[in-house]
């Protein structure tokens, strides 16, 4: 009986030139080290590698990550440089004197989006000064599980409406800076009760409980985010069979038709639990790439994984699971985006770059301890702050029940009570530890 299935395109050994860079600026690559770049690194950049992703690993002091992001433009000069900077806990330049953002939460209850928008510009501005031009920030999903292990202060809050509020302060903010912001975990990883960097998180709302958490990515697209990024997770009322990053349905289907997103789509780091452990990265690069993503994170330092993920891409595409169409198509919109950012990384420095308000930061804080009104802002230690709000001032009492991230995140920093008790020795509490600071 003859077969009616259509046989798949077979292309030569060595893919054309022009394709083998296409796969290549596909990639985000994580490396080690503070100087210098990797003979492996160069080679990988040389072929097209879309973007680095630096963390902690890689910052000294601020000297040290411009010298480091130059080397690497100077390689190819519309390379992306990336790294995660949203604020709060979540940053790895402290040691390049990152300016002191609180968490998004904080930000949702003051509820005052200019006051997110010199946050967000302080951030961005220093991300500018050395040389960066990804920003894997802001967090858009909405904090609806009292018990997600993996959102929570990172976000700015449960209210769609608010939520969109800030995030088209922050985002417009920092695309003034002339970096490129990022709103992730598309479709929303906030009504989950499982961090997928430990195992596959799966939300189990229906199709219109989980609409709520698309508004906040609607806004964001609407604000002319140039980046999303998607979540590890599964959504058995979009797709059962597969977790966002990896569907075609929620990919292509809901964010590139329904909201109409034109920009650069990266999974989320393909080394997290939820991938590697379910499909492998070198796989979960081939079927992310084929749902509909621009761009895969490969964070790990060990560059044979980020090798591993680009031959399977390769093998994909020379067996046929994997169109040319689709890849030239994902290098199309990389390409643009590092066309469009490079020009803000050749400036030199902070000076060149311009100043920030680095109090928006502690201003913001304050603003949230005490209820959230401009009016107590300036009060920080009175007794007269009034309507019986409690001041934070010495002697503050710590209970921080958020356990120690996995190391994989890599985030770098403390327990809550430890870092404020480096600000204020008789700071007392109890943070979740393997031992329990100050019990009773």
């Amino acid at each position: 009986m003859k077969s009616t299935q259509q046989p798949r395109h077979h292309l030569p050994l060595d893919l054309p030139v022009d394709l083998d860079e296409a796969v290549h600026r596909c990639l985000v690559a994580g490396f080690d080290g503070t100087t210098g770049v990797p003979h492996t690194l160069k080679r990988l950049i040389d072929r097209g590698l879309g973007g680095v992703i630096l963390f902690t690993r890689n910052v000294r002091d601020a000297a040290q990550v411009r010298r480091l992001t130059d080397e690497l433009r100077a390689l190819r000069p519309d390379l992306l440089v990336a790294i995660d900077n949203e604020g709060g806990g979540i940053g790895h330049l402290v040691a390049a004197g990152a300016p002191e953002v609180p968490g998004s939460y904080a930000l949702g209850v003051v509820d005052d989006p200019d006051l997110t928008a010199r946050c967000a510009d302080a951030l961005a501005g220093h991300l500018a000064s050395l040389g960066i031009t990804v920003s894997y920030a802001p967090v858009a999903d909405l904090q609806h599980h009292p018990d997600n292990p993996i959102v929570r202060t990172r976000s700015f809050g449960a209210d769609p409406e608010l939520a969109a509020r800030h995030l088209r302060a922050w985002i417009t903010a920092t695309e003034a800076r002339g970096v490129a912001s990022c709103a992730k975990h598309f479709p929303g990883h906030g009504g989950t009760v499982t961090d997928s960097h430990h195992e596959m998180a799966v939300d189990r709302r229906s199709y219109d409980e989980i609409r709520a958490d698309v508004e906040p990515f609607r806004a964001a697209v609407a604000a002319g985010v140039p980046m999303l990024m998607s979540a590890h997770v599964v959504y058995p009322a979009l797709d059962p069979e597969r977790p966002a990053t990896l569907s075609r349905r929620i990919l292509d289907d809901l964010l590139r038709h329904d909201l109409g997103f034109e920009g650069v789509l990266v999974s989320d780091a393909l080394e997290m639990k939820a991938i590697a452990d379910r499909y492998g990265e070198a796989a979960g690069a081939r079927l992310a790439l084929a749902a509909g993503a621009d761009q895969v994170i490969v964070a790990v330092p060990e560059l044979a994984t980020t090798l591993a993920c680009r031959d399977a891409v390769i093998d994909a595409l020379r067996d046929g699971t994997l169109t040319e169409e689709r890849v030239r198509e994902a290098a199309g919109r990389v390409r643009k985006l590092a066309e469009r950012y490079a020009g803000a990384a050749g400036e030199e420095g902070e000076g060149a770059v311009g100043s920030w308000d680095a109090g928006a930061g502690m201003e913001a804080a304050r603003r949230a301890v005490r209820g959230g009104s401009a009016g107590s802002a300036g009060s920080a230690g009175s007794a007269g702050s009034g309507g019986g709000v409690v001041s934070a001032g010495r002697g503050a009492y710590v209970v921080d029940l958020f356990p120690p991230p996995h190391p994989a995140l890599n985030w770098g920093g403390e327990d809550l009570l430890s870092e404020v008790r480096a600000l204020d020795p008789t700071a007392a509490g109890i943070a979740l530890n393997e031992a329990p600071v100050d019990p009773g």
